[in-house]
């Protein structure tokens, strides 16, 4: 579980490496062809503004669709390995004035919420990616299907509900029998 969990962020993290490039070479870009069309291009250097134009320096087309349909993933793509790292933010004030076998229980308690959530969460994208695939629906400016953007966050929801479900378990045995199971490395306790 922890290596297909690695695996996720190692993708999510090339996702959002690949998406932040984009973003700046369409920034870039809309810069330029901001400044290739200024009056002092325009009017000194047209014939080098116009060539340069004509190569298509400008904004990437559809950068906003791109960027939605790609955070998405790089989201789901990190909780697996939050959610089995117990990496998620936590507030101790009153859990820490508490007894190990009541952090025991609340603990098993919040990991069998958080997979129900994400369960619930990877259902409803599913039904949302087979309902956009019947549609037929497209985004505004490249008009790819929608649901291509629904597809890699659909794994990568999956993929987060299993391992909720599997710590989820973990938890429940823990609690069960008093004894940690996960190592110490993983799961841990803030």
């Amino acid at each position: 579980m922890l290596k297909l969990s690695r695996l996720m962020a190692y993708l999510g993290g090339l996702m959002l490496i690949a998406l932040i490039l984009m973003a700046c070479v369409s920034i870039v870009g809309r810069s330029l062809n901001g400044v290739l069309h200024s009056d002092f291009f325009q009017g000194g250097l047209k014939g080098f503004a116009d060539w340069a134009l004509a190569l298509g320096i400008g904004p990437i087309n559809g950068d906003f669709e791109l960027i939605e349909a790609g955070i998405a993933f790089s989201i789901f793509s990190f909780l697996p390995l939050c959610q089995i790292s117990g990496g998620h933010a936590t507030v101790d004030i009153f859990t820490s004035q508490m007894s190990d076998r009541a952090n025991r229980i609340l603990r098993v308690i919040i990991d069998i919420l958080f997979a129900a959530v994400i369960v619930l969460i990877a259902v409803q994208l599913l039904g949302g990616m087979q309902s956009k695939m019947r549609s037929g629906q497209t985004t505004l400016l490249i008009q790819f299907p929608v649901w291509w953007a629904y597809a890699p966050s659909v794994v990568g929801a999956a993929v987060a509900a299993i391992i909720s479900i599997y710590i989820a378990v973990v938890r429940l045995a823990e609690a069960a029998t008093g004894q940690a199971i996960l190592p110490a490395d993983l799961g841990a306790d803030h």
